[in-house]
């Protein structure tokens, strides 16, 4: 998905699951920004304190991207959640462990994920950890069949538009993109088609099977299902009933997927003004994200501009930097890829770090 679900969208469910517009602001910067958040690296101030953060996207979200330990640090933790063929824990699917690590859908896996994130929500970065929580939880719709390694299982082939037409512009697109003798990365070999939500298409995948794939029925269900996760989220309890989306914002939602056309940056800034506009149940807000520079996050906490921080340069250090959103949203981060690598997945015998 990208940056009009992970922001927009993520807006629009926060609220309507009963967030009010500043918390459920930085769920969704949190969400969008797990995309963006490229650096990792020590940060030193000048009064001797430091800093080390985590990243949760390799540099213009590269499918090519082919680092076998980059993979497993950023794609499988932060994007493509291995669903264990969908079974519980301590249940296996048939094959061999390339099967273990593909995205399925809500899979358990997913929901034992968000269970922590509610149970952990006391936490002084909750917020930020329920942003981040939220981007893997509905990515598990968007990237399902994919595994988040250089691996073949992610090969596809015969694309077809929604007609099940040949998809020319896709294969056209594809020749030039992939470099000689990698292997497909995640849905690589797809390119953007699994984070479009208007899309509908389908493919064959690397084992002969022919997939057909109904984005604006998938992202629904993923933004329902995010919705019922905030519910409970608010609720203190991961086994809360939770009603999802309102049937009236959930049509209009159910709309914007199928209308809503252009790039990620258009489409987000057309979902911006329908939040503006005040078309959603909970009325007008003014919404923005800003990923860099002035204004951002992590220019707030820092106080720098630039984007390339050298190891050995000091910052000025303010005491509000610990409680600044940039500084949560990494404490969240690396409590998540904890979480993920070292706790959840060895649960489901899935062994990557």
């Amino acid at each position: 998905m990208q940056i009009d679900f992970h922001h927009g969208v993520t807006y629009v469910c926060a609220r309507l699951a009963g967030f009010g517009h500043s918390d459920a602001s930085i769920v969704a910067h949190c969400a969008q920004y797990v995309d963006d958040s490229t650096q990792a690296g020590l940060i030193r101030f000048d009064n001797g304190a430091m800093f080390d953060r985590i990243s949760s996207a390799h540099k213009m979200l590269d499918y090519r991207n082919f680092k076998e330990l980059e993979n497993y640090k950023v794609w499988i933790p932060f994007h493509f959640l291995p669903g264990n063929g969908g079974l519980p824990a301590g249940q296996d699917p048939p094959g061999t462990f390339i099967e273990k690590l593909i995205c399925r859908p809500n899979s358990p896996v997913a929901q034992a994920m968000v269970r922590e994130c509610i149970d952990q929500r006391y936490r002084s970065y909750g917020l930020h950890r329920l942003g981040i929580t939220m981007h893997v939880f509905v990515d598990t719709w968007a990237h399902q069949g994919f595994a988040g390694v250089s691996h073949e299982v992610n090969g596809a082939r015969d694309l077809v538009d929604g007609d099940n037409n040949p998809d020319q512009s896709l294969m056209n697109r594809l020749t030039n993109f992939f470099i000689g003798g990698a292997l497909p990365l995640g849905h690589g070999t797809v390119l953007s088609n699994p984070d479009r939500p208007y899309l509908r298409w389908g493919y064959t995948n690397g084992r002969g099977e022919k997939i057909s794939r109904d984005n604006p029925r998938d992202f629904l269900a993923a933004a329902d299902e995010m919705c019922r996760a905030m519910q409970r989220y608010l609720a203190g309890d991961p086994d809360a009933p939770a009603p999802g989306l309102p049937e009236a914002d959930k049509a209009k939602i159910a709309e914007l997927f199928k209308t809503t056309f252009g790039e990620g940056e258009s489409r987000h800034r057309q979902w911006l003004a329908h939040i503006a506009e005040g078309h959603f149940s909970f009325g007008p807000a003014t919404v923005n994200y800003i990923a860099k520079g002035q204004g951002s996050w992590k220019q707030r906490a820092l106080g720098m501009i630039g984007e390339s921080d050298r190891t050995d340069s000091r910052l000025v250090y303010s005491p509000d930097f610990l409680t600044s959103n940039w500084k949560l949203f990494h404490d969240a981060l690396r409590a998540h890829h904890l979480y993920i690598i070292h706790d959840l997945l060895p649960q489901y015998g899935i062994c990557v770090a």
